[in-house]
């Protein structure tokens, strides 16, 4: 059945509101990233705030593996399947009906809602019913300690809720952002944040007479009501919330379910990665998960900043290029996002991979007291040197995989993805018995760069990427610069005593003053050097519209 007929066919009531304004959708690309760059900026600092504040609770400890896996089962399905999966299927579709006139995107968006909270509501139930296996597959070394794992299966219930509030949020923030409205969905993560930092205080006062990370289990539940709250307004003023209907008659929901399965692989290796990785740890000496944790949290503050917040606006502008037929621009957003992705994120890398073990000791210890050894910090530290490796994988995989997405191609990435988790699963099998939990995290690396070089090669062989001499000439400068950042942050650090062992032992206010001054004039000398060799704002800030 065609769209024409299907609209013949069924009919919906439509307000006598005007259409909603579009203008923010033409903000040039680059205005778009800042925003979304500063809200999650945002996010992931008062995250940090919220991890250093449950290092200050835990630890490395047994409790926080505990609440780290079952805070990870409903985040692990909430980016598989609605941040991950089903933006990529969705947004595509969403802008091809945005543009055919609000009657039929209302229309549109009617029936997908019904059938999105329809599903996230048998999900969620069968959840709750299914805590125990889950734990089982997420912690199966957790198994041979049945107080332990009754105590996990009992968190999980209290959690998987989350799963269908953050997913509905993730829903209205994919209509913002396709409309240009980024900052409030960028924003919104802010509040989990804030909710699990007040209910750590109310652990650590002792109060409501519950464990501690049973009271955390219930903020995380609170903060997904809280997020998907926020939303509603801003679609009400855009006039983006029909009444649902339990409908799959609708092509456009057939063409969102077409294009999902493919897509909850391809958007998801990461998290796969860390399902993985989680479920080996859980075997592994105890502290593993939190070591992993505390790393990767670290990692996430570059990956939001740059990966994510290219990412977000990349798609729904490659949609709407493609649904134009403009090929010459989507050619510049490609590379635009290319160039400017490995411009961030090699030296993030390289700061990363040369101060790891001083930034967390500034995290973690500076502010969390004794819950959190100088052991720990140097467990976590070797794992985040690994993650570091990671990171320009995972900016590429953000910044090329919504080319194929805005063609409404999910089953390429799909293969690009198989072979990835193959990687890493390989990789983490191989060496976690000599390596550890660092083993881990390397395949977590290989796994990362194997993605994005095959979806570079993907590209490349459709015509869909191919530098620019502005692209090559930023790239080259980009490595030049990189090699005197490595040589002033390790004669920084050297100069600072960060590279000698020695900032295990200083007070925190000391320790804390030389990481900020010694990655200070390592962004002040990178910057300075791409200045040098001529590389100018317009040379990455260029709107590409």
């Amino acid at each position: 059945m065609s769209t024409a007929q299907y609209r013949e066919d069924v009919s919906i009531s439509q307000p006598s509101t005007n259409t909603p304004d579009d203008e923010a959708d033409q903000a040039p690309l680059n205005r778009r990233a800042g925003t979304v760059a500063g809200m999650t900026f945002l996010s992931r600092v008062s995250g940090l705030i919220r991890d250093v504040v449950l290092a200050y609770l835990f630890g490395a400890s047994a409790a926080a593996d505990l609440f780290f896996v079952a805070f990870r089962i409903p985040n692990f399905f909430r980016r598989l399947f609605a941040e991950g999966a089903f933006n990529q299927a969705f947004v595509p579709v969403l802008m091809q009906y945005k543009a055919e006139g609000p009657a039929a995107l209302r229309l549109f968006l009617a029936q997908l809602s019904g059938v999105f909270s329809l599903t996230l509501t048998a999900v969620v139930i069968a959840g709750i019913a299914l805590a125990g296996p889950l734990s089982a597959l997420f912690a199966p070394g957790f198994l041979d300690q049945p107080q332990r794992f009754a105590q996990l299966s009992e968190l999980v219930r209290i959690t998987f809720p989350y799963l269908g509030l953050i997913s509905l949020t993730a829903y209205a923030g994919a209509l913002l952002n396709a409309h240009g409205r980024f900052a409030l969905p960028a924003f919104t993560p802010v509040m989990l944040n804030v909710v699990l930092i007040l209910a750590a205080l109310l652990a650590l006062n002792g109060a409501l007479n519950e464990e501690p990370i049973g009271i955390l289990a219930w903020g995380v539940l609170i903060a997904g009501i809280v997020q998907w709250l926020m939303q509603l307004p801003a679609l009400i003023r855009l006039n983006l919330l029909p009444r649902p209907k339990v409908s799959t008659r609708h092509p456009g929901v057939r063409q969102v379910g077409n294009l999902l399965l493919p897509a909850v692989f391809s958007a998801s290796v990461g998290q796969i990665n860390a399902l993985v990785n989680t479920m080996i740890a859980s075997t592994l000496a105890t502290g593993s998960i939190a070591w992993l944790y505390y790393a990767d949290r670290l990692l996430e503050l570059p990956v939001g900043l740059i990966a994510v917040a290219l990412g977000t606006v990349m798609l729904p502008h490659l949609s709407r290029l493609v649904t134009e037929g403009d090929s010459g621009g989507f050619l510049r957003t490609v590379n635009w996002g290319f160039g400017l992705g490995l411009m961030l994120g090699l030296p993030a890398a390289i700061a990363l991979y040369l101060m790891s073990e001083p930034l967390l000791a500034f995290l973690y210890m500076t502010f969390a007291g004794s819950a959190m050894t100088g052991h720990d910090v140097v467990m976590a530290g070797q794992a985040l040197e690994m993650f570091a490796i990671a990171l320009p994988g995972f900016v590429l995989v953000k910044v090329l995989a919504p080319a194929f997405f805005a063609h409404q191609d999910t089953r390429t990435p799909f293969r690009y993805a198989v072979i990835a988790v193959v990687v890493n699963l390989t990789g983490s099998l191989a060496t976690f018995q000599w390596l550890g939990h660092v083993g881990l995290a390397l395949a977590t690396a290989l796994s990362a760069w194997t993605q994005a070089s095959l979806l570079y090669l993907g590209l490349h062989r459709r015509g869909w990427i191919k530098f620019d001499r502005k692209v090559t000439f930023v790239l080259v400068r980009t490595l030049i610069a990189c090699g005197v950042l490595v040589l002033g942050l390790t004669l920084g650090m050297t100069q600072t005593d960060l590279a000698s062992g020695q900032w295990l032992e200083m007070a925190g206010s000391d320790r804390a003053m030389q990481v900020l001054l010694t990655c200070f004039v390592g962004v002040m000398g990178y910057a300075l050097t791409l200045f040098l060799l001529g590389v100018r704002p317009r040379h990455f800030l260029a709107a590409t519209d």
